[in-house]
């Protein structure tokens, strides 16, 4: 019995499989009807759906509207062509979008701020740490009966013998002694104005008259009764307090601030620095300070530059050429202080504000811009920007040197009105 249906016969079959056809296409792709994924299969004879085309690896029209309409092309949502994945393949497309360019300005608009912020912070964290640093324990206020203050500001400027904090190891060294308390070694009045800087050393031998005055410690009042000492020795009977009282009853010139430095101190400054370069124009030596020095320009460490300071014995004209050394120094060490190679360079700069810091005292109001000032003029003293001259002298009486009135008069009027400085000094 046939079981094919009324009519056909294996021959009718056409190219069916098993029937021997020589097609090599099998059914499936040739006549395969598609079906809609939920529905059942078209009635027999309604004809197949047109099949896509595909182009570029994509059936025919967009795939989204395809999924939209439902229609199944019978392929996986998967990658068709390729190795897929990670394989990078001829297939594998990279659709990652492409790394834009770097933008440079907001780059070095960015870096620029942070250095900006980190300077700042640094500037600010540095003067709160040296403006803690200042010892301000001189108080102008107790001093009475002041001149009134002219143009310009005036430092004065002490070096004193203070062997405070040195052990018997460092007096050895430094040539220092050991005598107790202190005095003042040297002593200068600073005008800074805009005429130009003047820097004016008072010998310590200068024969002043001892005003009335109040005791810094005390509150007592003193009276003056015309005698007359040696400066120095105002220092030594009062401190700071009354020799700052001493030089303005003499001058008339009213001292804005006061700055005074220790032995050690100044030994630990120019140490700091990396040594101070000086010209020295005749040899000396002093076994009294240590001193030995060969004419000539030459380094000057901590300890040799006290000895060079400190040293009068071994000249004619003693304290007098004593106080012109020391004015030399000073401004080459300011000069040295104010660099760029000391400013610019941390490793030289803290050191050298932390040494000069601990071992400066100064007065109640003074202020790190004061102090920095005083430095740059001492600066431009030393570049040939100011002047430099002792105090005019006449002559000398039992062993004191006697100021030229005539001559302190006029250079005090020239510094209280803030003009170039005519007068010669001793």
């Amino acid at each position: 019995m046939n079981d094919w249906p009324e009519g056909w016969s294996d021959r009718d079959r056409g190219n069916r499989y098993g029937g021997g056809s020589a097609s090599a296409q099998p059914e499936s792709a040739r006549v395969m009807r598609q079906v809609r994924r939920g529905q059942t299969a078209p009635p027999q004879g309604a004809g197949v759906p047109q099949q896509p085309s595909y182009v570029n690896g994509q059936g025919h029209g967009d795939y989204t509207n395809a999924q939209q309409s439902g229609y199944d092309s019978g392929y996986s949502s998967g990658q068709v062509y390729g190795g897929g994945g990670d394989s990078g393949g001829p297939g594998d497309f990279d659709t990652r979008p492409a790394r834009p360019a770097p933008n440079w300005r907001r780059r070095i608009k960015w870096t620029a701020i942070s250095l900006v912020t980190v300077l700042v912070v640094t500037s600010v964290a540095t003067y709160f740490w040296a403006d803690g640093k200042l010892k301000r324990e001189v108080d102008l206020s107790k001093v009475i009966d002041r001149p009134a203050g002219g143009d310009g500001t005036n430092y004065l400027i002490v070096g004193s013998d203070s062997r405070d904090g040195m052990s018997a190891e460092e007096k050895k060294k430094l040539h220092t002694g050991s005598a107790e308390g202190k005095r003042t070694d040297s002593m200068m009045i600073l005008h800074v104005g805009s005429n130009g800087d003047t820097l004016v050393s008072l010998p310590r031998d200068s024969d002043v008259e001892l005003p009335t005055f109040v005791g810094s410690e005390s509150g007592k009042t003193y009276k003056g009764a015309g005698r007359h000492i040696k400066l120095n020795a105002a220092y030594a009977t009062d401190g700071p307090e009354l020799l700052v009282r001493t030089i303005e009853f003499n001058t008339g010139l009213r001292i804005d601030h006061y700055v005074e430095i220790g032995f050690a101190g100044f030994a630990s400054i120019v140490d700091a620095v990396g040594g101070v370069e000086i010209t020295i124009d005749k040899a000396f030596k002093d076994k009294y300070s240590g001193a030995d020095f060969q004419a000539g320009k030459q380094k000057l460490n901590g300890e040799e530059a006290l000895a060079f300071v400190r040293t009068r014995h071994a000249f004619a004209a003693s304290d007098l050429q004593r106080t012109k050394n020391q004015q030399k120094f000073l401004a080459a060490l300011a000069h040295e202080v104010a660099t760029p190679g000391t400013v610019l360079n941390p490793f030289k700069l803290y050191p050298t504000m932390s040494a000069g810091l601990d071992s400066l005292i100064v007065d109640k109001d003074m202020g790190l811009y004061d102090l920095g000032s005083m430095f740059f003029a001492m600066k431009g003293v030393n570049g040939g920007d100011g002047t430099s001259l002792n105090m005019p002298i006449s002559g000398s009486t039992g062993g004191n040197l006697v100021w030229d009135k005539a001559k302190v008069k006029q250079l005090v009027s020239e510094l209280n009105n803030d003009e170039k400085v005519t007068v010669s000094g001793g």
